[in-house]
């Protein structure tokens, strides 16, 4: 059950224009991380949930998407329909690379509960921190780590072996994304 899980939860860049996600549920997925574990059990990470529909608006403008692929995306009526800005509480510690593993490990659980929930998403590093910061209006203390857009995929999106070590995500002709991953005899270290 969780391998489906995994294979559903893809980074998606296109998404079924006005259908929202309940703020209920947006709450159960941060519910989901928050229970996580963290380094030292500090738990510095908060969470600025964004659905008004204004400030989506201005927060897609802040980020960048797959520079990769050279083409606009999300495509024009198919942006997310939310976002959950992954922040820093410097008041509980200073943000340090050691707490960036946390940024991840509660990443993933949020984008693994919106793929179990029917929904989908993508994890933004690219983004302007400054102007995250001035449209969410967020206090000096709150620093964004990571852009996690969600909303109700309508792209499809292959898992396929890297072939000659090649794992260059691409779009085919057709608009469907693939992406390529090495393969287990790869990856595990034998001795």
């Amino acid at each position: 059950m969780l391998n489906e899980i995994l294979k559903k939860c893809r980074s998606y860049r296109s998404f079924e224009g006005g259908v929202k996600i309940p703020e209920d549920m947006l709450l159960s997925f941060i519910e989901n991380a928050r229970i996580a574990s963290a380094t030292m059990n500090l738990q510095p990470l908060k969470y600025r949930i964004v659905t008004d529909d204004a400030e989506v608006a201005a927060l897609l403008a802040s980020t960048r998407w797959a520079a990769a692929l050279d083409i606009k995306l999300p495509p024009e009526g198919h942006e997310p329909t939310a976002f959950i800005v992954v922040c820093h509480d410097t008041e509980i510690t200073p943000a340090k690379p050691i707490f960036l593993k946390d940024v991840g490990i509660c990443s993933e659980i949020i984008m693994l509960s919106a793929a179990e929930a029917g929904y989908g998403g993508c994890m933004i590093g690219s983004a302007d921190v400054e102007k995250i910061c001035s449209i969410l209006g967020l206090a000096k203390n709150l620093e964004p780590q990571l852009v996690l857009a969600l909303g109700k995929p309508d792209e499809e999106v292959i898992l396929e072996d890297a072939e000659g070590g090649n794992v260059k995500y691409y779009r085919d002709r057709y608009g469907v994304h693939h992406a390529p991953k090495r393969t287990l005899d790869e990856i595990v270290i034998k001795q």
